[in-house]
């Protein structure tokens, strides 16, 4: 699946060097109503999404404003993908937008770093650093030095990339596994599996159920890729140039 996103993230920078009208996506907001969704970049910076010609907006009403035009494409894509019935549940990239511009719990930086490192404590993954052993239940106690290196590692990315981040790690349980994939150490099939052997080692003792676990197991690998393509979008920082073809 990450290769699909990097797939999609090609696709999008090949978008974007179509004429400076911009890239345009059709999205229904009701039965055979079609809508227009395009993006593009507003003179005071950062870039906006438009439905119908009119300017998309948060919960919050807010101007919906995103740092970088790979991010504000794959959002226009992400409306593009709903038909008769729109579907927010589905739309992670928007939802995440929409946090990050809202800020519903009103987080500082600090806190949302706090709030990824705190699975730390629970990891049942680790690697690369500095960690006891543990026969008990509550796990090994978390070396100082190894907490300051991960808070100071996270503090380098923006207050978008970290709601990514954090969105990632409540989804995997792991700050381990999220790390490894945001780095591309690990592809999302393998961060997911990873984050849910204890319920593989019961799905396999005691049997699958198709209709619930199945579903779960999609719903966690399409979350946590969206997370994961946030932080890369968010972190975009490629320029790009609209060339006209000449004849």
């Amino acid at each position: 699946m990450w290769r699909r996103c990097l797939c999609l993230r090609d696709r999008w920078r090949r978008l974007l060097n179509q004429p400076s009208g911009g890239p345009t996506a059709i999205v229904r907001t009701g039965a055979n109503i079609p809508s227009l969704s395009r993006a593009y970049a507003p003179p005071a910076g950062g870039f906006e999404i438009n439905l119908d010609h009119r300017k998309l907006k948060t919960p919050q009403a807010k101007l919906f404003t995103v740092p970088s035009e790979a991010l504000a494409i794959a959002v226009a894509t992400e409306w593009d993908c709903q038909q008769d019935t729109i579907k927010f549940y589905t739309m992670h990239l928007t939802t995440l937008c929409n946090t990050s511009l809202d800020n519903p719990t009103q987080r500082n930086k600090d806190q949302l770093i706090r709030a990824a490192v705190k699975f730390l404590d629970t990891d049942t993954i680790w690697y690369g650093v500095e960690i006891g052993s543990s026969t008990s239940i509550m796990g090994p106690n978390i070396p100082d030095r190894t907490r300051e290196v991960l808070v100071s590692h996270l503090a380098s990315y923006s207050m978008w990339a970290l709601q990514g981040i954090e969105f990632v790690v409540s989804q995997l349980k792991s700050m381990v596994l999220t790390l490894g994939l945001i780095d591309l150490r690990l592809t999302v099939e393998q961060a997911v599996l990873l984050s849910r052997l204890e319920e593989e080692y019961q799905i396999q003792k005691w049997g699958n159920v198709e209709w619930a676990h199945d579903y779960e197991l999609q719903e966690l690998r399409a979350r946590t890729a969206a997370g994961a393509l946030f932080v890369h979008l968010c972190s975009e920082s490629t320029t790009i140039r609209h060339k006209l073809l000449q004849d």
